[in-house]
């Protein structure tokens, strides 16, 4: 008698904790983690006094390259530079202004 109770009285907290274990982990995954990354890389930009957009950067980017890219790939590149490499921003402005200062003193 005494074997059943102990199993329900351990399976239920642990199967309380793991669903919310993984419901938290979901969460930070699918909204919190992008929420951070896009105000961390919004504030980069703002820092250094850029005046454009995370997509501007980008879409002029690609312009100035040469490329033609869609709005879908623009968001999809928009995403992924945002949470794992947030300081492409920085150096695809930094090319872009720096080929523009130099073709002007031409």
């Amino acid at each position: 008698m005494f074997f059943p109770i102990f199993i329900t009285a351990l399976v239920i907290p642990i199967t309380l904790v793991a669903i919310l274990g993984i419901g938290g982990y979901l969460v930070y995954h699918f909204l919190l983690k992008d929420f951070l990354c896009n105000r961390s890389v919004n504030l980069t930009l703002k820092e250094f006094n850029i005046k454009k957009t995370q997509y501007q950067i980008i879409k002029e980017y690609h312009a100035y390259k040469g490329k033609e890219i869609s709005e879908k790939e623009i968001l999809f590149l928009q995403k992924r530079y945002r949470q794992r490499e947030p300081d492409h921003f920085l150096s695809m402005y930094d090319e872009m202004r720096d080929k523009s200062n130099t073709t002007e003193d031409i």
